[in-house]
């Protein structure tokens, strides 16, 4: 079968499409023939070699979350899945290829009415959006930030954070066209990337959900109020720095916290929960989804090119 595999970490031109044999499915888990591959921000962090300290090896496949029909099913799981629409977590690689397999509890079937291009756009983001808020403890009433707003889990968060009853969701973006999207969304304020722009936005937040993290995170951190809570999401900036502890510090006596994190420590059964009702409101049209391109999977370096440019707004989907 037809893959993209990272033949060296670094640039996008390091990806590479190579002929594989399709993978098995093992014991509890199932076969996907792929329609649609969601294209994350941690892919691009395990392709330049920033995750390196977590064992990646060149040669790996990219890629955690598919879309498509169940063609076969491992040893000992049931076979009702064979033939049905489904989405699919493949882990941390695997998804960038024509078949991939998935773990049952990782796997969710499609409403009526959602593409597979859809669900992919969804499918993580919005588990690591809710649950995103809820690990920062959010409340109605409270004043949210986004920052790095213009990827499928800012988006996300900035509409739950709306739908939920904060009193202002301003947004971090990188132009005012993209601002006027996520207003659309949800956003009160918009301000640019070092956080200025808008004298009406709140001094200071309660939650602030980071996908961005990198070497300006500490500013964020003075922007809490008292008893804020910074989540970090993401690092499509890079890690936090070493003058974290000492902003921290500097922080002291407003007893700020700053947390990071990933949808793994959340339950699969309440990942499903959550999955499978975002899903039907998604195939309603009660949840914003944007996809900002679909392209081939032979196309994958021009898909890595476009997120580390910094233009994507939404989700670029890879086709087989």
């Amino acid at each position: 079968m037809k893959a993209v595999a990272i033949k060296k970490f670094g640039g996008p031109d390091g990806l590479s499409v190579v002929d594989v044999p399709a993978p098995e499915p093992g014991e509890g888990e199932v076969l996907v023939a792929v329609e649609a591959i969601g294209v994350g921000g941690v892919d691009v962090l395990i392709r330049n070699g920033s995750l390196g300290a977590w064992g990646f090896r060149e040669g790996l496949i990219p890629g955690s979350e598919v879309a498509g029909t169940v063609v076969a099913v491992g040893h000992n799981t049931d076979r009702s899945w064979i033939g049905r629409r489904v989405w699919a977590f493949t882990g941390l690689g695997g998804a960038y290829a024509e078949q991939a397999t998935a773990a049952v509890e990782d796997v969710v079937p499609l409403p009526p009415g959602l593409s597979a291009a859809a669900s992919v756009t969804l499918g993580s983001s919005g588990v690591v959006a809710h649950f995103g808020l809820r690990h920062a403890r959010f409340s109605p009433g409270e004043a949210v930030l986004v920052r790095g707003a213009a990827g499928s889990i800012g988006i996300l968060a900035v509409h739950l954070a709306a739908a939920g009853g904060a009193s202002a969701v301003a947004v971090t973006t990188s132009s005012a066209a993209r601002g006027e999207l996520l207003r659309e969304v949800g956003a009160t304020h918009v301000l640019d990337r070092s956080g200025g722009g808008d004298d009406t936005a709140p001094p200071a937040y309660d939650v602030i959900i980071d996908v961005v993290s990198g070497p300006d995170l500490p500013y964020f951190l003075g922007k809490l109020r008292p008893n804020g809570r910074l989540v970090a999401v993401g690092a499509v900036g890079g890690p936090p720095p070493a003058e974290l502890a000492a902003a921290m510090t500097a922080n002291f006596r407003k007893s700020v916290t700053f947390a990071t994190f990933s949808a793994d420590t959340v339950a699969p059964d309440e990942r499903r929960t959550v999955r499978t009702a975002q899903f039907a409101a998604a195939a309603d049209g009660r949840l914003p989804l944007v996809i900002h391109e679909q392209l081939a999977l032979d196309d994958a370096v021009l898909a890595h090119q476009k997120m580390q440019g910094g233009e994507v707004f939404g989700r670029i989907v890879l086709v087989p």
